[in-house]
């Protein structure tokens, strides 16, 4: 069951992005300089590419908001896409005609070129890519950034950090792999944790496989393209631990139940238990390489180097926003699940 819905459509080069919001309470107040400062937070970064030059992301609200306040109806936002004026010609050109300027044929590994070719039927994998690009997430941060500031009315705010860029962990050290790497014609992933804090108990259930937390949680990040590894709280290291190390001892000071460790990670049975929402997830290197890797043609079947589209070395600290973004859509749909009402007026969580 979802309360806090919504869809999202465009294409990295295509006119605009759009998401419609469902669920949102009446009576929401929206800070429209909040969305956009978190749409600049996923376009900085070290090793960020030509593209966050040439985009200048806000977000206009076309319905949903009145006097900047939610009414209760679907929510619509649209981010422009200013390459699009340097697009429109070319790609409007004959979808049949492989030969044109940004048409290609030749399979990028780890992208969805290959598999998104066969699965809906396209030679043109210009038609795949325009889809499939982490583009689109800037219109998933809009979204985030709307469920961030429903959870800020119950004292809920996230953060979230860069634990290791390839072998590097201090902020000289990763700067230096990501250089290296643009040097190489190369990319380079990393490691990153998002944090919630003042977290109610009991959101999520035991009794549903698929009314889990941490499940609904995994799913969200896993989904972010690039995004191949997720654990929550100490869960990546927990086959090294002992039971007696790894849970989370309870104790009770002044009427009030403590946690002195949180390896769980704030999730315990498919439940929130009070404590910080710790998630550690991982990136891997972008797949288009300025110094292509072999392919094949998609016509032809012979080898060919892969296509490479402008991209960037390192995006790690962008994919982090939108995990942060992602994370933020799960608990608002668990707050409206747990407290919701039709209005702001409604909710009494303590």
């Amino acid at each position: 069951m979802e309360k806090f819905r919504f869809l999202t459509s465009g294409e990295s080069h295509g006119k605009c992005l759009t998401a419609i919001i469902e669920g949102l309470p009446a009576n929401m107040e929206i800070d429209t300089d909040f969305i956009n400062s978190e749409l600049r937070r996923r376009q900085s970064g070290y090793g960020r590419g030509a593209r966050m030059q040439i985009e200048n992301d806000t977000v206009e609200i076309l319905s949903g908001v009145r006097f900047g306040k939610t009414t209760g109806a679907p929510v619509t936002l649209v981010i422009k896409n200013r390459d699009f004026e340097n697009w429109q010609k070319i790609l409007s050109t004959n979808p049949d005609d492989i030969n044109s300027e940004k048409s290609f044929t030749t399979f990028r590994p780890g992208h969805a070129d290959y598999a998104g070719s066969i699965k809906y039927r396209q030679k043109d994998l210009r038609n795949i890519l325009e889809r499939s690009s982490a583009r689109k997430t800037a219109i998933e941060v809009a979204v985030g950034a709307v469920a961030k500031l429903f959870l800020k009315n119950f004292g809920i705010e996230g953060s979230s950090k860069i634990i290791q860029i390839g072998y590097g962990i201090t902020e000289e050290e990763m700067h230096a792999e990501i250089d290296k790497a643009k040097e190489d014609g190369d990319t380079i992933g990393g490691k990153f944790e998002i944090t919630y804090k003042n977290i109610p108990v009991g959101l999520g259930s035991y009794v549903h496989w698929d009314r889990k937390i941490d499940g609904r949680i995994a799913q969200a990040i896993m989904s972010i393209p690039a995004v191949k590894s997720v654990s929550i709280g100490s869960g990546e290291n927990a086959y090294k631990m002992r039971g007696s190390e790894f849970h989370d001892e309870i104790f009770c000071e002044d009427g009030k139940v403590i946690r002195k460790t949180n390896n769980a990670g704030g999730i315990e049975g498919g439940m929130t238990n009070g404590e910080d929402i710790t998630v550690t997830a991982v990136m891997k290197p972008i797949p288009t390489l300025k110094k292509p890797l072999q392919s094949i043609d998609c016509m032809t079947q012979q080898p060919a180097e892969a296509h490479f589209e402008r991209s960037d070395t390192c995006a790690a600290e962008a994919c982090a926003v939108v995990a942060e973004a992602r994370l933020a859509c799960v608990l608002a749909n668990e707050i409206l699940l747990k407290f919701g009402g039709d209005s702001m007026e409604d909710y009494q969580i303590k």
